[in-house]
């Protein structure tokens, strides 16, 4: 490995980057290690544990649909929850490895186990693909077909979105966004309950607030046009405002219209037209951070808002209410 006066040289460091699957780095520098942690700790850091909280999406569908009170579908989704976390975090693992020079310019991802020189770039690339066989291989012998084609997409757009999208405009967006819908359409498909329109939507146009959001918290902590990652260069903070205020309103729109129409077809007290209210509010809330450029992580924002936890305890609370009294 080529080095000048113990550090990597950039045509090291770009074949490192190319190849990182058979090349390891020789020489790590001090301002590449994190402050503490061993190998185990690392890997499971890496495997992103806190993000899991994305995947309570699978009970979306079964508590709509008034049906996760039933053993069976109760079985099915922790299921599909537990073999997400693993198709997940086995993601996570290859895509450090692949994403190892970019993290290590960002001043906060520079931390991270695989960047930081704790966890070896094969190691990492070992497990994650022991935690992607694992997934799959559950899926299809253990849960719905249907399941497992939802799963086997994730994982397929996944990755194709660490090698190939993920310096995409726009695709980049659609590509992370469509990793919160499936998590939605697994929990319908491991209930065998069909989804409508307005689920379909909501779930979209949501996952796009977020996903916009977080690139907005992205460009506006390191400028626009950021050299940590080249997908931030083609994005402006009023290109990713615009694209988080549209998906906002169209998620707000598409959930009035569900709640309206279950209104109509179920008559007796509105707890569905109700939610509307703590769910608009929930938005607002969450676009507070957004417009602080605070959404980068958007599962620590959820678990460390207190005001925002209420609204969501508020808004799941009509929604129970509406399943079970129609």
């Amino acid at each position: 490995m080529d080095v000048e006066g113990g550090r990597p040289t950039a045509s090291a460091a770009h074949r490192y980057e190319d190849n990182f699957a058979v090349s390891v780095p020789e020489v790590i520098t001090p301002e590449f290690r994190a402050p503490s942690g061993g190998l185990v700790g690392g890997v499971v850091r890496t495997m992103r544990p806190r993000q899991w909280v994305k995947n309570v999406l699978v009970l979306a569908a079964p508590v709509a649909g008034g049906v996760i009170l039933d053993l069976h579908v109760l079985r099915a989704t922790a299921l599909a929850f537990v073999l997400f976390c693993l198709a997940a975090s086995g993601v996570y693992l290859i895509n450090d490895v692949r994403d190892v020079a970019e993290d290590r310019r960002h001043p906060r991802k520079r931390f991270r186990p695989v960047a930081a020189g704790i966890v070896p770039p094969a190691l990492a690339v070992v497990v994650g693909i022991v935690l992607l066989g694992v997934a799959l291989a559950g899926a299809v012998l253990f849960t719905r077909p249907q399941l497992a084609g939802v799963l086997g997409a994730y994982v397929g757009i996944s990755l194709a979105y660490s090698f190939l999208l993920k310096d995409q405009p726009v695709i980049d967006l659609a590509v992370v966004a469509s990793g919160f819908l499936l998590r939605g359409v697994a929990g319908g498909a491991a209930a065998g309950i069909a989804l409508s329109q307005w689920f379909l939507l909501v779930a979209a146009f949501g996952a796009l607030f977020m996903v916009a959001g977080k690139r907005y918290a992205e460009v506006v902590a390191l400028g626009e046009g950021a050299g940590t990652r080249r997908l931030l260069g083609a994005y402006s903070a009023s290109y990713l405002r615009f694209v988080w205020s549209l998906s906002a309103g169209v998620a707000c729109t598409t959930y009035s219209l569900w709640a309206f129409e279950l209104r109509r077809a179920h008559p007796g007290f509105p707890w569905e037209t109700i939610s509307i209210a703590p769910f608009v509010l929930a938005l607002l809330r969450y676009a507070v951070d957004v417009d602080r450029g605070e959404a980068g992580a958007p599962e620590e924002i959820v678990l460390r808002d207190r005001v925002l936890l209420l609204m969501g305890a508020a808004w799941a609370a009509c929604v129970v209410l509406g399943v079970v009294t129609r």
